[in-house]
């Protein structure tokens, strides 16, 4: 065929023209167009095609287009309603493109024609002869549908044409055809297409292996969670590696970097291991990077720095709390320590007091002064020993135990870690919880803390473990041993005034939207509030009041426009109702047969008075007041040695043995017990035998024994502020109380005369005119 060896092109993309075939387009580009026309005008409708390297570019140069292209001739030609070509095409000859003469309105190229090379004509011979096979047993597998080549290949081909013939009907990405091309070896040629056909098999095979095992566990029907899973099997089998390989190298360099102990950073590298050979899909997987995680995220080395100036330690404590001068200066000890020996104390602080003084806050506030993190566990209701130790990773859900969630939180390995409500842990069949943290708070032990998640040995040394209670008997005693008590008792009337006035009404209004331009409480009301409608040791419920007349004065000063309220003792009740309680007031006249005692409740010190009477019986002895076993056998106690000493205090023998004795604490819905009403109920049983009368602005506590000795109570400064409230004048207490004194505040022991009694002589001597 002698032919121009200069022709115009026409540029492809997305397709590859394979010789020996009919090869159909649409042509709709304005220098292909021009190329179609010219090519039937001027060139026997023959031109060339030649394919687009990057098919997204619209307008390609020389450089975009591949060097490799085939002869064809314009079979038809029909016009589209959007003046592009349906152009059918023959396609003859492979060719190399050697120039370009031209590029525009249209490509004109020179070029040469390739011819095939014959190889071994017995291997040629045997690999058509196994591309046949293939193509009989396997057709709708491997070919595009609707093709003809058992037919064509029936009619007697040369092996040239069969191999062109169903490399163009292969079912396999075209841009991968390109390949056919540029081989000019038949048996290489022949050789690429056997392989291609073995690929193709190969994936039809996977996708139906795929479609099997998704068949199996989903319904027909769910089309949209069949196509779902259908990807999930895909990326399954493809294993994502290129996504889990990248995940692996930042694993491996964060655990490098995390600078941990050598031998926990060596497990940690092995776990990789495993995790880089494990499958994704199996739930180890998962497991291992949870581990894996939690190891990069607990702190090893990272530490905050102490506050070393110890003034404003001693600042920052004095600005959040009022009082408690006791935690401060052991706050300031453990600070002072640390400073001198440059290293951290090893302390455990255990914060034991009634709900509401502060404990929790004062915790944050230590935190705050120190510079350091802070962190929380609350224990209340923890019965399970896995919660502070973790739980094994043999199990399914294990997670590590609350010290090292809480050290993960903190990110540093020196934080101020509060242990909530320590007294609040109980134990059942799981193990107990208590016994677990003995390990975390001894300091002698909690450098190499066992966790069972962790499995390695984690450093709890530079912790600053704060731990709370209420009752600390509920604590067990070796964990109790292991900490530092330090006791927050209830808050005076004068530290809740302060706390009231410092803290408590620039928060509630703050947290309301109001001035103190807005609203004003005078100190008297705010004194009233604590006397009158509080009875507790903290002031959580002095807080809710303050709340509630902020809340009072917000209505009405949007009700009424007034531009300010200021509430007194004399409008306070028309805010917040009726008092709620009436604190024991001192007799206002001497009687006889009545002795006033001091009490300690968990709502701070109060008053009580004993009232005894007696009439004709046979010597029994009447308790009533709903009392205790202590203070019943303190009101034994007490009458047996007043009877042993009848004649020594001017008392007629035969009035126990012909009378019954009535001794009553009043208020007798409210229980009540502990060691210190023995002198009080000892006096108002010699004041009823004698007829005298006990002096009306005395208040007495102390036990008594058999001999008549007075014994040590608790709680004196709360009982001596509670009879300063009450207009008592004189108290008597137990002479081995007397180091006590120093806790009662200055004002209460400037108008209170406190006198110390050892024995019963001394506080009838006082207490009985």
């Amino acid at each position: 065929m002698e032919l121009s060896k200069s022709l115009p092109a026409i540029i492809v993309r997305g397709t590859v023209p394979i010789p020996n075939n009919d090869f159909r387009i649409e042509v709709g580009r304005k220098v292909s167009l021009k190329a179609v026309e010219e090519a039937e005008k001027n060139f026997g409708s023959y031109a060339i095609v030649l394919i687009q390297k990057n098919p997204m570019i619209e307008n390609p140069t020389v450089e975009d287009i591949e060097e490799y292209g085939t002869l064809v001739k314009v079979q038809m030609k029909i016009k589209l309603p959007n003046d592009a070509y349906k152009v059918k095409l023959s396609v003859i000859q492979r060719i190399k493109v050697k120039e370009y003469f031209l590029t525009d309105p249209y490509f004109v190229v020179e070029y040469e024609e390739k011819n095939t090379i014959n190889g071994d004509v017995d291997e040629e011979v045997t690999l058509v002869k196994m591309i046949v096979t293939e193509v009989a047993n396997h057709a709708q597998t491997i070919l595009n549908p609707n093709n003809q080549v058992l037919e064509k290949v029936q009619q007697g081909l040369t092996s040239e044409k069969v191999c062109d013939l169903v490399i163009f009907n292969l079912k396999s990405p075209e841009q991968t055809k390109y390949r056919y091309l540029e081989e000019l070896h038949l048996n290489k040629r022949l050789r690429m297409l056997l392989e291609d056909i073995n690929k193709q098999k190969m994936i039809v095979d996977l996708e139906q292996k795929i479609n099997d095992e998704i068949k199996k566990s989903i319904d027909e029907n769910q089309k949209e969670y069949y196509l779902r899973e259908k990807m999930r099997a895909i990326q399954n089998e493809l294993g994502d590696k290129a996504k889990k390989e990248e995940e692996i190298d930042e694993l491996r360099k964060k655990i490098l970097a995390a600078k941990m102990p050598k031998a926990i950073e060596e497990k940690a590298l092995q776990e990789l291991s495993r995790f880089q050979s494990t499958p994704a899909a199996m739930a180890e997987s998962s497991i291992i990077k949870t581990y894996l995680d939690l190891l990069v995220e607990l702190p090893w080395k990272k530490s905050s720095k102490d506050t070393a100036d110890l003034n404003k330690v001693q600042q920052k404590l004095d600005e959040n709390h009022y009082g408690l001068e006791k935690v401060k200066e052991r706050i300031i000890e453990y600070l002072a320590v640390k400073v001198m020996t440059k290293r951290n104390p090893q302390t455990i602080l255990c914060l034991v007091g009634p709900p509401g003084v502060g404990k929790t806050s004062l915790a944050i506030s230590i935190a705050e002064a120190l510079n350091r993190k802070f962190v929380k566990q609350s224990l209340g209701g923890v019965r399970d020993e896995s919660e502070i130790r973790g739980h094994r990773r043999t199990y399914i859900g294990a997670m590590p135990g609350r010290i090292i969630k809480g050290m993960k939180d903190a990110k540093t390995v020196n934080p101020v870690f509060l242990l909530d409500e320590i007294d609040k842990m109980s134990s059942d069949f799981k193990g107990d919880p208590a016994s677990a943290m003995l390990e975390v708070l001894d300091p002698e032990q909690n450098a190499n803390f066992s966790d069972h998640y962790l499995e390695e040995p984690y450093d709890l040394s530079q912790v600053l473990f704060i731990t709370t209670a209420n009752y600390l008997e509920n604590v067990p005693a070796p964990l109790r041993d292991r900490m530092e008590i330090v006791e927050l008792s209830s808050y005076t009337e004068q530290e809740k005034f302060q706390i009231a006035r410092r803290h408590l009404l620039a928060k509630q209004l703050k947290s309301h939207g109001i001035n103190d331009k807005q609203f004003s409480i005078d100190d008297k009301s705010i004194f009233y509030i604590i006397q009158h409608y509080t009875r507790e040791a903290g002031v959580r419920e002095l807080n809710r009041f303050i709340g509630a007349l902020v809340r009072k004065a917000i209505k009405e000063i949007l009700l009424t426009k007034k531009p300010s309220i200021a509430v007194t003792p004399e409008n306070i009740e028309s805010y917040i109702g009726k008092p709620k309680y009436v604190h024991n007031i001192a007799d206002k006249k001497e009687q006889i047969g009545v002795a006033t005692g001091l009490a300690y409740t968990q709502f701070g010190g109060d008053t009580l008075p004993v009232e005894v009477t007696y009439y004709k019986g046979k010597g029994n002895l009447v308790l009533t007041g709903k009392l205790g076993d202590v203070m019943k056998e303190s009101a034994q106690t007490a009458l047996s040695f007043i009877k042993s000493k009848a004649l020594e205090f001017d008392i007629d023998p035969d009035i126990f043995n012909n009378n019954d004795f009535h001794i009553h604490v009043p208020e007798g819905a409210i229980p009540k017990d502990g060691p210190s009403a023995g002198i009080t109920i000892a006096t108002a049983i010699v004041s009823a035998a004698t007829q005298k009368y006990v002096k009306k602005d005395v208040g007495m506590t102390g036990e008594i024994t058999l001999r008549g000795y007075v014994l040590p109570i608790g709680g004196l400064k709360e009982k001596a502020i509670a009879a300063h409230r009450s207009g008592l004048k004189v108290i008597l207490i137990p002479k081995d109380n007397e180091k006590d004194i120093d806790d009662i505040p200055q004002e209460v022991r400037d108008e209170l005369e406190i006198i110390t009694v050892q024995n019963v002589n001394d506080v009838f001597q006082y207490a009985i005119k």
